[in-house]
């Protein structure tokens, strides 16, 4: 299978994986014939990209933990973040207690924890750790898709650091909770589609410092989780938010949240930007190593990272077409290639290991072949 904005999407094509609705319910399961009609009604659903299955695109791609676990971890952020939104006028960050909290609002944070040892425990059961599926993203629930997306993409590199499972829990937990602070922001500023002004910009950037706020007035909340929440938009140069931090001063889980965080969102459609493939927003990391990003952390991030997953048709530097047959542990940007199309009529067919074929380059994703 393969992903395909959906504008690409050509009729007859059949869908390679499940559709939800915002509150994780079956809407279209894996196989259906993709009519007109269906493509327009997945549009109104602000569903921007679909994977699909054709005849260039007979591989599988699994996603790194469980379809059901996937939903029940987005919901779980969704009750949490809609009932803490609810209650947040009232903004009393005053030091509580647990035993402050109503019933439903303890639920919640146990349940956080809960899904943050499923997730750990569902990651580690993989035989190997990489990361090929973008998740795909209805726009109503995007924040709450992001969280879990980031959570699992911090795991995964939090796991391949070997870090001990207690602070596997603490980086998920604070993964899973980095924006809480925007349930605290005026939605208008959150969703409004265009460019935000200076003002709201402003606005925005309050949110690690809200949601920080509001988990330190719970005493057992851990400290490391709530550092995520505060520092996940601080940069290594010191040119991040809140408080400009840079380097060493900056929480080691907060550093690798930060880096999931902005691979997650760069690979996601928004309803004023299309996702950037992930070849690219891998490239976008590596290149802001040392101002925004650790450079080790991204080394490591990118060993367990597919962008091209098998079955990607893929533009080349030398101007063919080609198809990924096979990726290599460790040199993501460097698969072995199918060409499918050529000016050269003898290459379509052959094969090209961009281990070797130093001087070519994948240019972009194709789509409409």
């Amino acid at each position: 299978m393969r992903l395909v904005p959906i504008e690409c999407v050509k009729e007859d094509s059949l869908l390679g994986k499940t559709i939800y609705d915002i509150e994780g319910r079956t809407l279209l399961k894996p196989g259906v014939k993709l009519t007109t009609s269906l493509i327009s009604k997945i549009k109104e659903l602000n569903i921007f990209s679909l994977y699909i299955v054709d005849d260039y695109s007979d591989y599988e791609i699994e996603d790194i933990i469980k379809p059901e676990l996937r939903q029940k971890a987005i919901k779980t952020i969704r009750q949490t973040f809609t009932d803490i939104e609810r209650v947040s006028l009232a903004h009393d960050f005053k030091k509580r207690s647990i035993s402050d909290y109503s019933k439903k609002e303890q639920d919640y944070f146990a349940s956080i924890n809960s899904i943050s040892e499923e997730l750990l425990d569902n990651i580690l059961s993989n035989k190997h750790l990489l990361v090929s599926l973008v998740d795909i993203k209805n726009m109503d629930s995007y924040t709450y898709q992001h969280s879990v997306n980031v959570a699992v993409l911090s795991l995964v590199l939090g796991i391949s650091l070997k870090l001990p499972k207690y602070k596997l829990i603490e980086l998920c937990t604070g993964a899973l909770l980095h924006d809480i602070g925007k349930t605290f922001i005026d939605s208008g500023i959150l969703q409004k589609p265009g460019r935000l002004t200076e003002y709201e910009f402003s606005i925005i950037k309050q949110h690690p410092i809200k949601g920080y706020d509001f988990l330190s007035s719970i005493y057992d909340f851990n400290s490391n989780s709530k550092l995520i929440i505060l520092q996940h938009h601080e940069r290594i140069d010191g040119l991040g938010y809140p408080y400009g931090i840079k380097d060493n001063k900056i929480n080691y889980m907060a550093k690798i949240s930060s880096i999931a965080d902005v691979y997650d969102a760069l690979t996601s459609d928004r309803p004023y930007k299309r996702a950037m493939c992930p070849g690219q927003a891998l490239e976008y990391l590596m290149a802001n190593t040392g101002t925004f990003f650790d450079y080790e952390l991204v080394k490591v991030f990118s060993r367990v990272l597919v962008p091209f997953p098998n079955g990607t048709i893929v533009s080349l530097s030398n101007g063919e077409i080609g198809i990924v047959e096979e990726n290599f542990p460790n040199f993501p940007l460097r698969p072995s290639i199918k060409v499918l199309k050529s000016i050269d009529k003898n290459n379509i067919g052959s094969h090209i290991n961009l281990l070797d074929e130093l001087s070519i380059v994948i240019s972009d994703i194709e789509y409409s072949t």
